[in-house]
């Protein structure tokens, strides 16, 4: 029986299309999961659109389209650049599923016949493009924290409970430090709320139509915390009402939560809580990662300084894309995002040290042996041993995998690469070429490469799979499991083709004035 890993991305919130920084939220969960599925683990990938809400009530009106036609053609668009960049979903929810749609109203059903959900009034300051309330402190010259100015509220409202279950919360995000991660994000919470009573939590409205009907009162919808977070469970078929499923108990509790860290608070408070009030399981992590940032500003189409996936592929390709965000977003800092950067990076780690380095060794195999790779390996004649760092990168990989520390995995096989490349320089094949009892040797290092090459291979499948097979199917490697690297000397005697060009080299001036030209056609 294969181990079982759940995880799920926030779900999308279908208001607009999603700029490289929600996408990005996508890509580092797919890295994860192929590299979950290589190593033996029976993955479930969720991912997924929130359709719910006042503001895409109004921005459906704006486009006089229904609020449904609305969350369709955004949903299809999400769907779209994700199957773009390669995201290997295995399951695609929507909030407005009937599915979701009828376990979500039982859930709300069975909290409130419990005693957990209970009938108020809400008066505060309101924010639509945060979908929340604001408490009067973060109020700054009139604006919310995200500079949308809020709106006095006085309505109806169904509030949860949260002081019955706050010590327990507490209590379990001590004894389970791995809950939260990055440790600075689990401090936050800890001292920010619940060292404070916490307030009962507002889950319903009623001064706009679009959203799940709450069954008993259907003058109110049902708020996002309970309607956008259920979707880890209901995606499960998950229903208070009915026996737990099969999927249910093959995958929860979900091994990670991957969300921003803007909605850590949702995810690690009020979340759990709901669990805990349905008697299930809580997640095992919620990991909160960086925002990337262009220009070390925030993302924000009033600047104009958002940058979409469509035009970023367009410009450089999926690969390049995927490993600048992959590579160059830290663990636990916000990455930064500039057209500069993205060149530079293209330039220096895919041409220079991973291209250059397939290209380089099929060139020197047609060029010194007419494209014939002969199994030659030797006690090594130089003060470097690809087999040693070979072997060694995959253990490197899963334990900064298991920690989510995806740039550090990744630069594991840029730097088997760059020592292949060293490799090269050290044993300098073209001088051994020249020297009848070397011939040997020579073998011995262009074996030596295209093995380390098919290594290479491998281990970035997780990362830039489309690049991964292209490397493989030049060497005519086609068994890339995890298995397959367990040993050096793997790769057969074989006559290889023609190498290709695996990344473009741009020049900086050049590229940054085609981009340039680009966006003001």
């Amino acid at each position: 029986m294969n181990k079982t890993y759940y995880l799920t991305t926030a779900i999308a919130y279908s208001s607009a299309i999603p700029h490289i920084g929600n996408v990005y939220e996508a890509i580092l969960a797919d890295a994860i999961c192929r590299f979950k599925r290589l190593d033996g683990y029976d993955v479930l990938f969720q991912t997924g659109t929130d359709e719910h809400g006042q503001k895409i009530e109004n921005k459906a009106k704006d486009n006089e389209l229904s609020p449904q036609a609305y969350v369709d053609h955004i949903s299809s668009e999400i769907k779209r650049i994700y199957d773009k960049v390669n995201v290997s979903y295995d399951q695609f929810v929507r909030t407005t599923d009937d599915r979701h749609v009828k376990a979500v109203q039982a859930i709300f059903k069975k909290l409130y016949d419990q005693g957990d959900i209970y009938l108020g009034e809400y008066e505060g300051w309101y924010s639509v493009s945060e979908e929340a309330f604001i408490l009067e402190k973060d109020i700054v010259d009139g604006k919310a924290p995200n500079g949308d100015i809020p709106v006095w509220t006085k309505e109806a409202a169904y509030f949860l409970r949260l002081a019955p279950y706050q010590e327990r919360l507490l209590k379990h995000i001590e004894t389970h430090p791995e809950f939260i991660e990055p440790e600075s994000r689990r401090n936050e919470m800890i001292q920010n709320f619940l060292k404070e009573p916490l307030p009962d939590l507002s889950v319903s409205r009623s001064s706009f139509k679009w959203g799940i009907p709450v069954e008993f009162d259907p003058g109110h919808v049902v708020y996002v915390w309970i309607d956008a977070l259920s979707n880890y469970i209901t995606g499960l078929d998950y229903h208070p009402n009915q026996p737990l499923t099969e999927q249910y108990k093959k995958f929860w509790p979900a091994d990670v939560h991957l969300i921003g860290k803007d909605i850590l608070r949702f995810h690690t408070i009020y979340w759990p809580i709901i669990l805990m009030a349905l008697g299930l399981e809580l997640p095992k992590q919620v990991f909160g990662h960086p925002w990337i940032l262009v220009n070390k500003g925030k993302m924000s189409k009033s600047i104009g300084n958002v940058m979409y996936t469509d035009d970023l592929v367009r410009y450089f390709g999926v690969d390049t894309v995927r490993y600048y965000v992959l590579h160059e977003i830290p663990f636990a800092q916000d990455g930064n995002i500039t057209y500069e950067l993205l060149i530079e990076r293209n330039n220096s780690d895919l041409a220079n040290t991973i291209g250059n380095l397939v290209n380089r060794t099929i060139g020197m195999v047609h060029k010194y042996r007419q494209g014939l790779v002969k199994k030659v390996i030797l006690d090594e004649p130089f003060e470097l041993s690809l087999k040693e760092k070979a072997l060694a990168t995959l253990p490197a990989i899963r334990d900064n995998m298991d920690q989510l520390k995806v740039a550090d995995a990744l630069e594991e096989v840029v730097k088997l690469a760059r020592f292949a490349n060293k490799y090269i320089d050290v044993s300098e094949p073209w001088n051994l070429n020249k020297d009848e009892n070397k011939k040997e040797i020579l073998d011995h290092v262009l074996y030596q490469l295209l093995e380390t090459i098919r290594f290479v291979a491998v281990t970035l499948q997780p990362f830039i799979p489309e690049t991964a097979h292209k490397i493989a199917h030049q060497i005519g490697v086609t068994d890339l499991s995890f298995k397959s690297i367990e040993q050096f000397g793997g790769y057969a005697e074989q006559t290889l083709g023609k190498p290709e060009v695996l990344f473009e080299r741009y020049d900086l001036a050049k590229k940054l004035a085609e981009i340039l030209e680009e966006r003001n056609e």
